[in-house]
């Protein structure tokens, strides 16, 4: 049982979940690119599972450098979805907006990544008789990439991004994505839930991740419209398996754990209840800062 501060949340066997292996291992980095306002790191994880659900998310860390030296701030690692696995390699967007980051990105061919994963569910599959419409902001296109993959290339994409540096991130998916840009640097100029709201002309399930204003949006806008919808969410990560607690959220059903029992919810747990105040969302976009 999921422990929660309400009523207890089963684990139910069908939920999308690959366990990991109990103890941390060593990825080894086969390759890091620039793209645009990001990076890409790839690594062999040749002792983990080769089938981590799209949607989980691993734990990682440098094997050196990452603290506990006289002149290293000591870290906790950083929760990051995969963006792809294909043949025992994972790969990893993220941007550097903090020390953390700003260390994995440091990484070169021939390091090693230590994670602990995959953890967490994942994405469900589309309501029947729907299309699957994926929703992207900034970062949190990472865990569409592999949903796409598992999907095919003809799952609709939208995304938006602040620039046209951090629009490359859409070059990663098949077919032509629609974007949106804050600048209109790439793409339309606007938010990404104008390209949501014309694409709900015939029916679709959403699946998003971004930022918390951005996923608030996509939740009221699938609510109003009623379409089914799954929102990645993001909260603070010491562990990444439930033991410290730090992850916990509210929903209609009572607290989760979401490095447990998420980090993909579907949009109509944080829905307002009837008669009282609705859960605060914790949506983010699934990369802890730092």
């Amino acid at each position: 049982m999921a422990a929660s501060y309400g009523r207890p949340i089963a684990l139910r066997s069908t939920e999308p979940r690959t366990l990991a292996p109990p103890a941390r291992r060593t990825a080894h980095v086969t390759a890091v690119e620039r793209l645009g306002a990001y990076h890409l790191i790839r690594a062999l994880d040749s002792a983990g599972p080769a089938d981590p659900q799209p949607g989980q998310f691993y734990m990682l860390s440098t094997a050196e450098r990452w603290g506990g030296g006289e002149d290293e701030r000591p870290y906790l690692p950083r929760a990051f979805s995969h963006a792809r696995a294909r043949v025992g390699e994972l790969s990893f967007l993220l941007e550097t907006v903090g020390p953390g980051t700003r260390r994995l990105a440091e990484l070169r061919p021939g390091d090693g990544l230590e994670l602990l994963g995959p953890l967490g569910v994942g994405w469900r599959p589309p309501v029947d008789g729907t299309r699957p419409l994926l929703v992207g902001g900034g970062i949190g296109t990472a865990p569409l990439l592999c949903w796409q993959d598992e999907l095919g290339p003809d799952a609709a994409v939208v995304l938006g991004f602040r620039s046209a540096a951090h629009a490359q991130a859409a070059t990663l998916f098949a077919g032509e994505p629609a974007v949106a840009t804050d600048d209109g640097s790439a793409g339309r100029q606007a938010l990404v839930t104008d390209l949501l709201r014309e694409q709900l002309d015939e029916p679709a399930t959403v699946f998003a991740c971004g930022p918390p204003a951005m996923l608030e949006a996509v939740r009221a806008i699938c609510a109003e419209a009623g379409v089914p919808a799954q929102l990645a969410l993001e909260s603070g990560m010491a562990c990444g398996f439930g033991a410290c607690f730090g992850c916990v959220v509210p929903t209609r059903e009572g607290y989760v754990r979401l490095c447990v029992d998420g980090p993909v919810l579907a949009a109509e747990l944080l829905a307002m209840p009837s008669g009282g105040s609705r859960p605060r969302s914790p949506a983010g976009d699934w990369q802890v800062a730092g």
